[in-house]
């Protein structure tokens, strides 16, 4: 007996395959707009309130900060989180949190929209389970509860009192006499730090389609990472949206967001429009409780363990015999390759031939998703509904409700794959192939700003290092970093995230990770008594040639995706990709090799400006 759960695929020939290739090639250039990324506008100007205000929780008052502190965590999300109980945990205490939400959870504090839940498995995604002895209620766990756990956590940890809630970032300047970084703030804080952290994670900023005449549509329009439930009715717990009974809506994106969105607007709205560029790849849901008999017999490690086990299966590939722990769309591909070889008795094949069995499978895989699409009746709409592209050029989506909502007669769908989105916006509604469609309400399920320059991402007007150097020059051409978290001429700084470092499949795990190390350089400089520590630019640049040496080129897969942030709306000349420049060895390896250089304890390639002791007194 297997011990893979496969789901049965269409079985696709040599031609049909290279048929759907022509195809997915065809559908991407439909969509491809010439603007690329600026296509979309930012939070900025009449638009600022999507961005800055918070609609949830007052502001209270404080007077300004001037003081100093051990280090700056610039974000109070789950990678702002993380690096904090790292800190706390190589014993660095003196530290904020700073962040312009109300409280923590970063984007399960800002995203509150009906059906909102992580769209990968709870048991892998929320961190820290173990630490916090808490179990996820189901596989896929709602954003309140995600919410709520991000307060254990900062309680479990002690973070509540290190935390300035309701506070932009403005200004982060390196003072080069106190070897101090100057935090500016919305707040008139002037706040001296030792070190900072950049940790505001990837998900921080919204962005908004650029439809002309945006600014002219006189009824509602917000943002789904602001949702209106004064507005819509309902709450963030309770989602039943009874004041849109009479109202006409439009929802312009179907991505990760608006499929889940969608089947509420469907069950509550008097008419609801669902404005598509692509569709999305949409599985079954099968959204199951955690049984707490199983939680209770896990053994201590279970959840790196998962999480490994996920990695693999989603980003690499399942070693033989290795179960697939996870099971769902993230990890299919996989679970199917390893069936397959398991069925053969486990022969030793090359990696080309793991990626040609991959590659049939990713095929195999999408042509059952897009079957699943003939639940909608109409079968131009089912059409329409089909993703032509390869497995992972859009975020992979699950979800029971969706494609249902389309056989309703209140739920319409606008299919904009020609004009690479809306004509126009009216004082009334939107243009559509000439047509005027009016609408009481326009929902901006558009995402965020993760692969645009960063400092429309970022939001800081002044990042300066030694000698003045803005870290938008430095890096306009492309990261420069030593172990994607140091740079040189940015001494004491520390990046998080897509860099040059790794990724894992799990965020929240690389966060964890890069949260260690960070800790443990910041811990290691203080000890040695160090005012600075910086890579040497030779370190840097060795560091460099080596990361790219090992690369892996995938660029032909990217290029040929349908247009999405996961590969800069098809913008080949961008500096600049979603996973900035991995690893290419992998995420444990590159893991493995940071422990090494822990392990030497040398500190190899950074450079310690050790603080003078006082002259003695005559």
């Amino acid at each position: 007996m297997s011990i893979y759960k496969t789901i049965p695929c269409p079985e696709l020939t040599a031609e049909e395959i290279e048929a759907l290739h022509a195809k997915y090639l065809r559908e991407r250039d439909r969509r491809i707009s010439k603007k690329h990324n600026d296509q979309y506008i930012s939070a900025e100007g009449k638009w600022k309130d999507i961005y800055e205000i918070d609609p949830y929780t007052p502001v209270a008052p404080r007077d300004p900060i001037t003081g100093e502190t051990d280090v700056i965590i610039l974000g109070a999300g789950y990678c702002g989180m993380m690096v904090a109980a790292q800190l706390v945990k190589a014993g660095l205490t003196d530290f904020y949190n700073i962040d312009h939400g109300g409280n923590f959870g970063g984007t399960w504090y800002w995203n509150r929209y009906p059906g909102i839940q992580c769209d990968n498995d709870s048991l892998v995604y929320m961190p820290l389970l173990e630490e916090t002895d808490y179990m996820p209620s189901k596989k896929f766990a709602d954003g309140y509860e995600i919410h709520d756990h991000c307060q254990m956590i900062a309680d479990t940890f002690g973070l509540r009192d290190k935390a300035l809630f309701h506070t932009l970032i403005e200004s982060l300047v390196w003072n080069e006499k106190t070897n101090r970084w100057h935090v500016g703030t919305n707040r008139g804080d002037d706040i001296k730090a030792r070190f900072v952290v950049l940790a505001m994670g990837p998900l921080n900023k919204p962005k908004l389609p650029g439809i002309p005449g945006i600014d002219k549509f006189k009824g509602k329009i917000f943002h789904t990472a602001r949702w209106d439930y004064d507005y819509t009715g309902g709450e963030w717990r309770n989602p039943e949206l009874t004041k849109l009974k009479d109202k006409k809506v439009a929802i312009i994106g179907t991505g990760a967001t608006a499929i889940q969105v969608v089947p509420y607007l469907a069950k509550h709205a008097g008419h609801t429009y669902v404005v598509q560029r692509t569709p999305s790849t949409i599985d079954m849901r099968n959204n199951q409780p955690i049984d707490p008999e199983w939680y209770k017999s896990q053994k201590p490690g279970w959840q790196q363990e998962r999480i490994a086990n996920f990695h693999h299966a989603a980003m690499e590939r399942l070693a033989p015999h290795e179960p697939d722990l996870v099971v769902d769309i993230w990890t299919e591909i996989s679970r199917n390759v390893n069936a397959e070889l398991e069925a053969e008795g486990w022969p030793e094949i090359s990696q080309e031939e793991f990626m040609r069995r991959r590659t049939l499978w990713d095929y195999r895989v999408m042509e059952r998703l897009r079957n699943r699409c003939d639940i909608v009746k109409d079968p131009a709409t089912a059409e329409a509904l089909k993703p032509y592209y390869r497995y992972l050029c859009k975020r992979p989506a699950s979800n029971d409700d969706y494609y249902p909502a389309f056989n309703q007669d209140n739920v319409e769908l606008i299919d904009v794959a020609e004009t690479q989105g809306l004509e126009a916006l009216t004082e009334n509604g939107f243009i559509h192939q000439g047509k005027e469609y009016e609408c009481d309400c326009i929902i901006l399920a558009s995402g965020y700003e993760v692969t645009n320059d960063l400092d429309r991402r970022w939001g800081i007007s002044r990042i300066e290092g030694a000698n003045g150097l803005s870290i938008y020059d430095y890096w306009r051409e492309g990261f420069q970093t030593f172990q994607g978290m140091t740079a040189h001429n940015f001494p004491n700084m520390f990046f998080t995230g897509f860099t040059q470092a790794a990724a894992n499949a799990s965020n929240s795990k690389t966060f964890i990770d890069q949260g260690f190390h960070i800790g443990y350089i910041a811990s290691e400089a203080l000890k040695r008594g160090a005012v600075r520590v910086e890579p040497s630019a030779e370190a840097q640049e060795a560091y460099i040639t080596h990361l790219r040496s090992i690369a892996v080129d995938n660029s032909d897969y990217v290029n040929e995706c349908t247009p999405s942030y996961f590969n800069n709306e098809g913008d080949t000349s961008k500096k600049r990709h979603i996973f900035g420049e991995p690893w290419g060895e992998g995420y444990y390896p590159f893991e493995a090799m940071l422990k090494a250089w822990r392990d030497e304890g040398g500190l190899n390639g950074l450079q310690l400006e050790i603080e003078k002791a006082a002259e003695p007194a005559e």
